[in-house]
């Protein structure tokens, strides 16, 4: 189903499948999705590396070209989410993915805010190895250890939530 992105309401969670080396090895970890958001007001609150938890206008984030699918939370008190959504903007970024680190990643932002997802144990395998070269370097650069097996959540996992509706793929 195709989505128009004034067809978009507040709440609604939008599933990037990016083609970056790093979304790449998200997904060959995890599953489809490399990164998800949440739209209110024209606008998606995300945590990002670059700018940590922050919001922007969402035309400047479909400007790079990836895929978007909108899945929604029926029960969503989108008011609510949107008011804890706020209280953590300007928070860092989450860069090692561990729980006990301050700021956010992607999924960890999202269920922060609308908390109706359980953790699971991360994974960092490319199909031969339990820690891909990306995850391996990327965490060596880092100075921490891998979080293998650590709590945690990813876009793909909440994607499969049973709790979420898929509303379809986003065109602009």
């Amino acid at each position: 189903r195709e989505m128009k992105i004034q067809d978009l309401q507040n709440g609604d969670l939008l599933f990037t499948v990016g083609q970056s080396e790093m979304a790449a090895a998200i997904r060959t970890a995890t599953g489809s999705y490399s990164h998800v958001g949440i739209f209110f007001d024209g606008e998606i609150y995300h945590a990002t590396l670059e700018k940590g938890v922050a919001h922007q206008p969402l035309s400047q984030l479909l400007e790079e070209g990836d895929m978007y699918h909108v899945f929604a939370y029926p029960e969503i008190d989108a008011a609510s989410v949107f008011k804890e959504a706020k209280s953590h903007l300007g928070k860092p970024y989450n860069a090692s993915f561990c729980a006990e680190s301050e700021g956010f990643y992607c999924s960890e932002y999202i269920a922060q805010i609308l908390p109706i997802f359980e953790t699971i144990p991360m994974q960092f395998a490319d199909g031969e190895n339990v820690v891909s070269a990306f995850w391996q370097a990327y965490y060596e650069d880092l100075g921490v250890v891998v979080p293998l097996g650590k709590p945690g959540t990813n876009p793909s996992q909440l994607a499969q939530s049973a709790k979420l509706i898929f509303k379809g793929e986003l065109h602009d």
